[in-house]
């Protein structure tokens, strides 16, 4: 039985009728009409998307053409021009979008997107590729922009801040295994790659006894595509256990039945996915991404993707980096009580850089009435300054500077996209955070002005 509010619903006059007496403006889509505008007229002047164009056509991509085959001497499709991707990732990732089918999906809707492809056709395979592909040029082009600056003395690198934040990795806790069951998963996913492979492929063949289409040339090589791949993730899975194994030994070897942690597991879908402690005190499989900034200018200097959860002996190794990328060695270093261990410490001291952040063991210090900031007998000279430093004034302000240049930049890429990983593996893992980097120092030097002129940073290493 239909209710009386349906029918009132469905009610029976027309739209004119409706409209009665009111005079609106009404859609007109079937009246045909030539629009002379080109996609540049389309896009406002102070757009974003033409600061993205006019950044990236200054960058140095010789590496990304000296592999296309198709030149003026040989016979060929062209391919789709690496400044148009680059631009492609670049705006998406400003703009807080990481899927590449959604890119592929505004590249033929979106004003904008239609702007950047300057009216080449792209898929989304090839953006996708295009994202992990190319982490060593990302690095580079992040090293050099913040180079040229320090050059030229606008980036000081006196003061850094590093910090480490756990994202949530392309893979699902149920996927982790453990050695037994990895070997099987692998002997039967390289048993169905030999049967793909030699073309006794037993789906086919229940196919077309069903009486179904045989599977096309391109059907069958997306199956051996992700055979191959499977098996792979599971050899690597594998590989990863002995390291996983050897770790679980060392740390359990001299512990009882009782004590021991459950034995290791690796992922079937991420090898190099770790299940870490995230911010809300869940364990979920992540990376640890490692952001170096500098204090002052508050830009990204350096970036690495670790796979472990604790920071721990994370900290000489981005001084190392930072010290040899700039050839320059900071005055001051800031970090929080994950990395303030003694050899980290030690190391940063004796190499020139005076380390700022909590000192270790404070709270069982201080409960048997010691004095944290006086030397300790394990102690180091170098650790030993340290802890005399920090409990001055001066130091704590310092160390208070850490807050905003360390977290500001985790919170900018955040919320702009880096809060689980669409990619898996370490090094494609380390590419998406170089896009992230990238995409913030270029905001950054947007709002950055030089000194004494209206030129921007931005600018300024446009022209440079």
């Amino acid at each position: 039985m239909v209710s009386v509010r349906y029918k009132d619903f469905m009610s029976t006059k027309t739209k004119s009728q409706q409209r009665g007496q009111a005079r609106v403006q009404l859609p007109e889509r079937h009246q045909m009409e030539f629009r002379t505008k080109s996609l540049d007229q389309m896009v406002p002047r102070d757009h974003l998307a033409r600061q993205v164009v006019s950044f990236v056509d200054s960058l140095d991509l010789s590496e990304l053409y000296a592999d296309i085959r198709a030149t003026k001497d040989n016979v060929g499709r062209a391919p789709i021009d690496p400044r148009i991707l680059f631009c492609l990732w670049l705006y998406a990732t400003l703009e807080g979008e990481t899927s590449g089918r959604r890119i592929a999906i505004l590249t033929e809707r979106d004003v904008i997107y239609e702007y950047l492809c300057g009216g080449v056709s792209v898929n989304y395979h090839t953006i996708c590729d295009f994202r992990s592909q190319h982490r060593e040029l990302l690095k580079r082009i992040l090293t050099d922009s913040v180079a040229i600056l320090h050059h030229h003395g606008l980036v000081q690198l006196e003061t850094i801040a590093q910090d480490g934040m756990r994202v949530r990795a392309s893979a699902g806790s149920s996927s982790f295994r453990r050695q037994e069951t990895l070997e099987e998963s692998r002997a039967t996913a390289q048993a169905y790659l030999d049967q793909l492979e030699s073309g006794d492929d037993d789906e086919d063949s229940d196919e077309n006894n069903r009486g179904n289409d045989a599977p096309s040339q391109r059907q069958k090589s997306a199956r051996e595509r992700a055979a191959r791949e499977k098996s792979q993730r599971l050899q690597d899975a594998c590989e990863q256990m002995k390291e996983l194994q050897k770790a679980w030994d060392k740390r359990n070897s001299s512990k009882s039945e009782e004590q021991q942690r459950s034995t290791p597991r690796a992922s079937t879908t991420d090898p190099d996915a770790r299940r870490m402690k995230m911010g809300d005190g869940g364990f979920r499989p992540a990376y640890n991404v490692q952001f170096g900034s500098d204090a002052d200018a508050l830009v990204i200097v350096d970036v690495n993707v670790e796979t472990v959860g604790s920071d721990a002996g994370l900290l000489e190794p981005m001084h190392t980096r930072v010290c040899e990328q700039y050839n320059t060695t900071p005055e001051q270093w800031l970090a929080d009580g994950g990395f303030s261990k003694k050899d980290g410490v030690t190391s940063v001291e004796r190499a020139g850089t005076k380390f700022f952040g909590p000192v270790t063991s404070e709270k069982p210090i201080r409960s048997k009435g010691g004095d944290p900031h006086e030397r300790q007998a394990s102690d180091t000279d170098e650790y030993a300054a340290f802890r005399a430093r920090m409990k001055s004034e001066a130091a704590q302000e310092t160390y208070g500077r850490r807050g905003a240049a360390a977290e500001f930049p985790n919170a900018f890429c955040r919320n702009h996209g880096l809060s689980q990983f669409r990619v898996r593996g370490r090094l494609k893992v380390l590419a998406q955070s170089l896009w992230h980097a990238l995409a913030y120092n270029f905001q950054r030097f947007r709002n950055l002005c030089v000194p004494d002129t209206q030129q921007s940073y931005l600018e300024f290493l446009n022209n440079h």
